[in-house]
């Protein structure tokens, strides 16, 4: 504890992960003077939270009282209260009554016999008084950490003074330990005895990617994502233990092998099992049994000889280490890590034992074979036979990832001199890693099996996962593809698959489209000489990508080579098959239903198969389809758990991110948006990767139009452009930021660049039948018709682009229409619009469409926008409003509301105001809803009014 003291600046937040919202809640309770109650389960990470939170309301605190209690010293009566009082007790020692002041004095130096029994009223107004002297300075922070040590005399005495904190400017931050199951009521006591305005936060567990990111943070950097998969499901997102997981496999020397739990330090045992001495020996091994199950039962159990399971499992279900499951037959542990520390634990002869008994209980085949070649040793060909059967079955069942674990095993188990062989074996494993998204373990494989294999087709199946491994960042592999060549010599099915690859490698590295069609043309021609129909259709499908978005009047014709039988199941619903390349065709001819359609079925088909790349890439697609219907709500929910689903595999990052801020853009939040296109700019550039840079710079674009920065979507997007002249895209249907560049052009007083844009898009949007590009190019058109002056055709044209849109089903474009002729009718400057002698035209219907329309899409960022425009419109010609609130109503509000109205009433955005105070966007509308309740009002107008009226006295 320090009496007095102020923390250093605000600790960087890269310190504490995955913890935003929780932040910016606890940031607005504090900031509003409440107090804050952490809890959650030991290593969630509540002492890191709290000592940020600390740090950060620390500044705004006068004293900052401290204690952090432990369980060794729980039984010492008064600790945690000198820790507290014990540096600025003697600073108000004189404004205490003698029996107070006595009392205190003799708790906290141990000099005297003072008890709560025997002086506890006047302990407990001690204690009161003292607070309430210190809060007569200036704010008070109490910063407690595990609360659940401290020793009683003090916790009765702070819970007392807490309760009667009424007014006084004294804060509480503290935290509190609750068990996994169940966390309901298990913080309530401890809320009783807080302040009656205490905000409770539970923290949860981290997500994968937020555990790589701490584990990357910490120095764990070579990890692969398979690992981290295994730590985050083993930790079950607890950042200690997760870190700990770490640091044992960065100092084991063998990593563990496939289908083996990862090793558990000793540490962590010692927490995780303290209370397996109160089970006998024979319920300890039924718990190894069921901890080297998948998914055990009891009836599992009983078939693996475990007589007594019943009555074992109920006594470690009631001393916490199983969680009881009244709705399913199942065992589950209490924690994930409680079952890989069991299984740490024992010896190898015993976890042998406990694999032979589940190899012949379990009935699943797949489970069976798992658990046999665990309780083997060395190379047997017949558990090989059998695994490799159970590697089979999981790929039919769409479980690529378990296929991948039980052919690394297969591979384990296989003599050298066998058919299949061990390396065949582990090609097929990283052939299914890549399947299940597991790109840094296939690409391992592979490298691993080409130090040994010398066949020229194992060669280049090799090659091939190295340089899928790599995904968009085809340029870190660019070495590859003269040893693959050489590998192929002139057989015509290896070299397919390598030209296949070097089109794609004319794309990303060299953005050379026409180069990548022509390549892809000859690996289709090399395939079908070979015979080799899946990498024919692959390449057909990239020829056809390519032309599409070149313009090539051959695009169709090569759709239907690629559409026609025989098909190979696999390749159909492949992200860069026919079926991929058909949709694409389908939404850039804004044939919105069938688009939607075809990537539903091809998601639900990847999905039953395990590829998680094409789930991936028809996540994206769907989210598109539902974002140009206007569905922004629902594509802003299929965009971000791609994002979830990219952020875990390590797949397409920057492209999910593009994508997912356009979504962001329309139905979410600007601010989101604009760092998601920032960080995909910032990783196609790092790729090398211009085909994706030009569509980052376009998602950068739209966000920064949607955040009102008309000179950055000008700069972006005249990047772009030129991106895309250099690399031979056509077809404005791509990229639509065609529009975007133009209107914002407008808006800086461009007009003539503007009209530049529009004709030369327009002449590509007839040559392609681009309908919905050319109603947005007319939109654009109508903005720069009314720059010069020209405002009944302007009007005209925006009434006639809103129609074609919403027949064409573009509810989003549709809803633009309206705002654009909205702002033309009332406010022709806010578009940088100067019409001679023109007079603003409000009113109460001027922006309801565009309203209507935004909101019928969820399109919240834009009806934000509305909302201010219709504001600035009213003020500027009704003026100040005579049933406006007075300037004194904020004199009524908590300094965080007094600071957003005002900021809110200089014009700032919300954005804005979230930047200059330093707290999120949703931080800022739930407080501007408080202000609306408080000064009785409805919306931003009213303000704006507010502030008319007040400079105008």
């Amino acid at each position: 504890m320090r009496g007095d003291f102020k923390e250093p600046a605000r600790p960087r937040p890269d310190l504490v992960i995955g913890r935003e919202e929780l932040f910016a809640a606890a940031r607005e309770q504090l900031s509003g003077g409440g107090s804050l109650l952490v809890h959650g389960p030991a290593g969630i990470g509540k002492s890191t939270v709290l000592r940020a939170l600390a740090a950060e309301s620390a500044e705004s605190a006068h004293t900052v009282l401290r204690c952090s209690a432990t369980e060794s010293e729980s039984h010492l009566p008064f600790l945690a209260l000198t820790d507290l009082l014990g540096l600025v007790v003697d600073t108000v020692s004189d404004r205490l009554p003698a029996p107070q002041r006595t009392a205190l004095e003799s708790a906290l130096t141990g000099r005297g016999e003072s008890t709560l029994q025997r002086d506890g009223l006047a302990l407990r107004l001690a204690v009161l008084s003292v607070l309430r002297a210190l809060a007569a300075r200036g704010p008070v922070l109490i910063v407690a950490d595990d609360l659940q040590w401290l020793d009683p005399a003090s916790a009765e005495l702070l819970g007392f003074a807490a309760r009667r904190l009424g007014e006084m400017p004294v804060r509480m931050l503290c935290a509190v330990r609750t068990d996994t199951d169940p966390p309901d009521q298990q913080h309530d006591r401890y809320l009783r005895a807080s302040p009656s305005n205490t905000l409770a936060v539970r923290l949860n567990p981290l997500s994968r990617a937020q555990t790589a990111e701490l584990l990357g943070h910490r120095g764990h950097t070579g990890l692969s994502r398979s690992t981290v998969r295994d730590i985050h499901r083993t930790s079950g997102g607890n950042p200690l233990f997760a870190l700990e997981l770490g640091r044992a496999l960065a100092e084991s020397p063998t990593r563990p092998s496939p289908g083996e739990p990862l090793p558990v330090p000793t540490s962590l045992r010692a927490l995780v099992l303290s209370r397996l001495e109160m089970l006998s020996a024979e319920a300890r091994r039924t718990l190894l049994v069921a901890s080297a199950g998948a998914r055990p039962t009891v009836a599992l159990l009983h078939a693996a000889g475990r007589k007594d399971a019943e009555a074992e499992t109920a006594h470690a279900a009631s001393l916490g280490l199983l969680a009881t499951e009244r709705e399913t037959p199942g065992i589950r542990f209490a924690h994930p890590l409680i079952s890989a520390a069991l299984y740490a634990e024992a010896g190898a002869a015993e976890r042998r034992a406990a694999h032979v008994a589940l190899s012949t209980a379990a009935s699943d085949p797949i489970e069976r074979a798992r658990h046999l070649a665990l309780a083997t040793t060395g190379t047997d060909p017949q558990v090989a036979a059998r695994l490799g059967e159970a590697a089979a079955a999981a790929r039919d069942r769409g479980a690529p990832s378990v296929a991948a674990g039980l052919g690394l095993l297969a591979a384990r188990h296989t003599p050298v001199d066998a058919e299949p062989g061990p390396d065949e074996r582990r090609l097929q494993a990283a052939e299914d890693a890549l399947t299940a998204g597991e790109s840094d373990l296939a690409r391992d494989i592979a490298r691993d099996a080409l130090r040994r294999v010398t066949a020229p087709a194992d060669r280049v199946r090799a090659w091939m996962v190295v340089i899928d491994a790599a995904g968009q960042a085809m340029a870190e592999v660019d070495a590859v593809f003269p040893q693959a060549l050489a590998d192929a010599g002139d057989d015509p099915r290896l070299l397919a698959l390598v030209r296949y690859q070097l089109a794609w490698r004319a794309l990303l590295v060299e953005g050379e489209m026409t180069k990548g069609r022509e390549e892809a043309a000859i690996a289709a021609q090399l395939a079908a000489r070979a015979g080799d129909r899946p990498t024919e259709l692959l390449a057909l499908g990239f020829q056809a990508q390519m032309e599409t978005l070149m313009g090539h009047p051959g695009a169709p014709a090569t759709i239907q080579r690629a559409l026609r039988e025989p098909q190979d199941p696999r390749v159909a619903c492949d992200h860069n098959g026919a079926g991929a390349v058909r949709f694409r065709w389908l939404i850039m001819g804004d044939q919105l239903a069938e688009a939607r359609t075809t990537i539903t079925a091809l998601l639900r088909e990847v999905r039953r198969r395990g590829m998680v790349e094409s789930e991936l890439h028809f996540l994206r697609g769907l989210a598109e389809t539902e974002l140009r219907s206007g569905h922004c709500g629902r594509a802003l929910d299929l965009a971000r758990e791609s994002l979830r689903l990219a952020r875990d595999t390590g797949i397409g990052e920057a492209a999910t991110a593009m994508f997912t801020s356009l979504a962001e853009a329309a139905g979410g939040d600007v601010d989101r948006a604009l760092a998601l296109a920032r960080e995909a700019v910032d990783r196609a550039e790092e790729d090398g990767d211009l085909v994706y840079l030009s569509r980052a710079l376009g998602a950068l674009g739209h966000a920064q139009l949607v955040a009102g920065d008309s000179v950055a979507v000008v700069r972006s997007l005249r990047r772009v452009r030129e991106l895309e002249e250099r690399l031979g895209i056509t077809d404005p249907a791509r990229g639509r930021w065609h529009g975007d560049l133009a209107e914002a052009l407008v808006r800086i007083g461009e007009p003539v660049e503007a009209q530049d844009v529009i004709d030369a898009t327009r002449a590509r949007a007839l040559r392609l039948g681009r309908e919905s590009v050319l109603a947005v190019l007319d939109r654009a058109e109508a903005l720069v018709r009314a720059a010069r002056g020209e405002h009944g055709p302007a009007v005209r044209q925006l009434t006639a682009a809103q129609d074609r849109l919403g027949k064409l089903g573009y509810g989003l474009e549709e809803a633009r229409a309206a705002y654009a002729l909205a702002e033309v009718r009332t406010l022709p400057q806010a578009l940088g619009l100067t019409r001679t002698g023109a007079t603003p035209v409000p009113g109460p219907t001027s922006y309801d469409e565009a309203t209507r329309l935004f909101r019928r899409c969820r399109a919240l960022p834009w009806l934000r926008r509305v909302e201010t425009a219709a504001a600035t419109a009213t003020a500027a010609v009704t003026g100040p409003a005579p049933a406006a609130p007075a300037p004194a109503a904020l004199d009524g509000l908590a300094a965080t509301e007094r600071q957003v109205a005002a900021l809110v009433m200089e014009g700032a955005t919300n954005r804005e105001i979230a930047a200059r105070l330093f707290i999120s966007v949703k931080t800022v509308e739930a407080t501007l809803t408080r202000v609306y309740r408080k000064l009785g009002i409805r919306s931003r107008v009213d303000i704006v009014r507010l502030a008319a009226r007040h400079r105008n006295g």
